[in-house]
């Protein structure tokens, strides 16, 4: 009697959701936001793109697990003894300091952040200012989302459209009889710091908040 031994087929390799999120990460960092495919992900993995669907169903789930990562370092525990103002403050800079990490993400973060837990981590935060501070249930919902808003606008201007980009030089270059202002406004661009343009943005918006929350 013979006996055939059959080998057995090794077992998939086991993939955590923050391993796909650090690969995709990589790809975007690297190789821009156009590159992210179920492909150059997998490929980053060391692993057929056909493997990979396994674990994720397609590139929106990927898109999704990295957003979580890029906002996962935001420490979302703030003084609250401390003004509202600044708590908000305080959580508006440590948006900008994780997402300033992965620049090339930034167009991701609208599409997704609201499906993120560590996104939904620093909305709650900053709800909890908002509702200490006495906002209503509406001016609680158009505060965060204009925060926000005004957050990833500022971090798409200073990546993508910076002070010291080449479209302030061509707006110099414009003609100052026809656009006064712009051209007058251009000429100072260049003395502005990536910081104090985010800083002196958000301390428009908090005041402007402050000043709504007598608006009824």
């Amino acid at each position: 009697m013979t006996c055939t031994l059959t080998r057995a087929m090794p077992r998939p390799r086991s993939l955590t959701p923050d391993a796909i999120a650090a690969a995709a990460l990589a790809v975007i960092d690297r190789d821009g936001l156009d590159a992210l495919s179920m492909r150059t992900v997998a490929g980053q993995l060391g692993m057929g793109a056909m493997s990979l669907y396994r674990y994720v169903p397609g590139r929106q789930e990927i898109e999704r697990l990295a957003v979580d990562l890029v906002f996962r370092p935001i420490d979302p525990g703030v003084d609250q003894t401390t003004d509202w103002q600044r708590q908000v403050t305080e959580l508006g800079w440590r948006f900008r300091a994780a997402v300033a990490a992965h620049p090339a993400a930034i167009p991701l973060l609208l599409a997704h952040y609201q499906s993120s837990p560590s996104a939904l981590r620093w909305s709650e935060a900053v709800l909890a200012a908002l509702t200490q501070a006495g906002f209503s249930g509406p001016q609680q919902v158009i505060g965060l989302r204009g925060l926000t808003a005004y957050l990833v606008g500022a971090l798409l201007n200073e990546f993508f459209t910076s002070l010291s980009g080449a479209a302030d030089t061509a707006r110099v270059s414009l003609s100052p009889a026809k656009y006064p202002h712009v051209t007058a406004a251009s000429r100072h661009a260049y003395a502005i710091t990536p910081d104090q343009e985010f800083g002196q943005g958000l301390l428009i918006f908090t005041r402007g908040l402050a000043a709504g929350l007598h608006i009824h």
